[in-house]
């Protein structure tokens, strides 16, 4: 196998361990705020220790960008404590729809045409999560407010995206991998008091849900998606790491018989089918210019 066929691995690899997340979450007996802090604790650790590229560059401008991310770490846990795991991921995947909204403002980038259809598409598929009618239960306690926590955390990702875009510009190299590691370090300072709890209560499952999510599911992950994507081609990045909205419902309904309405799963396709068509339609144009 050559150089990019490993890289095309590397990146849907990454996709198929960021989609366990939501069922992991759902498994850990520890609260959202205790999940979240163990998480990121072990995955600064784990990228601290293998990409030397996080222990330097920790400047206003990362610091900033730190914030928003980890505030789609928090939220994103949180979600999925109250919301169905398909819709904590697919509500978070509406973040290129701020992204568009938002980067010619913040970012002074242009928006295209194309750029308006992509926008009212993923409206539409955002709008039926308004009709799915979930109700509560063991693992989705509390679906409205889920559902909400889950469409702030497309919001935050959207500001980490565009901050990652911010720092590139200002040529601070390796700010993106910087800004990760302090998001993750915010997230378990914040949470320590509850981590600690978390600690002396968790049992044998909750230390391996933890150990999975951190040093697995975000710290290796970061590193297998951001290596492949050096040989990956933005398009097939794109539609490989839609492998992670497209089986995240799968792992929760395998692991815990979670079923999400069926509005929810028309609005995940209509989302993710946006994506990926943008996500063409770039590739063609990148094509056509000589």
């Amino acid at each position: 196998m050559d150089e990019t066929g490993r890289a095309r691995w590397m990146v849907l690899a990454a996709a198929l361990s960021f989609s366990t997340g939501g069922a992991v979450i759902k498994l850990c007996g520890w609260q959202g705020l205790q999940v979240a802090g163990g998480r990121s604790l072990l995955a600064a650790f784990v990228l601290l220790v293998l990409v030397p590229e996080t222990r330097g560059g920790w400047t206003r401008r990362t610091t900033l960008v730190s914030i928003a991310y980890a505030m789609t770490l928090f939220l994103f846990v949180l979600s999925n404590k109250m919301t169905t795991a398909a819709n904590a991921i697919f509500l978070q995947s509406t973040s290129p729809f701020y992204v568009l909204l938002l980067s010619p403002r913040l970012l002074g980038e242009a928006r295209r045409r194309d750029d308006i259809v992509v926008i009212g598409v993923m409206a539409v598929g955002m709008s039926l999560f308004a009709f799915s009618g979930d109700s509560a239960s063991a693992i989705a306690t509390n679906p409205g407010l889920g559902n909400t926590l889950a469409l702030a955390s497309g919001v935050s990702w959207a500001c980490t995206v565009m901050g990652f875009r911010w720092l590139s510009r200002h040529g601070e190299a390796g700010g993106a991998e910087s800004a990760a590691v302090m998001g993750n370090l915010l997230v378990a300072a914040v949470a320590l008091p509850w981590v600690g709890r978390g600690m002396v209560l968790g049992g044998p499952v909750d230390w391996a849900c933890i150990a999975w999510l951190g040093v697995v599911q975000i710290g290796l992950s970061y590193i297998l998606v951001s290596r492949g994507m050096r040989k990956v081609d933005a398009l097939e990045a794109s539609i490989l790491l839609m492998a992670e909205p497209a089986l995240s419902p799968f792992w929760a309904w395998w692991v815990h018989g979670e079923r999400p309405a069926p509005f929810a799963v028309a609005g995940g396709v209509v989302l993710i089918g946006a994506l990926v068509g943008r996500a063409i339609v770039d590739r063609a144009r990148r094509v056509a210019v000589p």
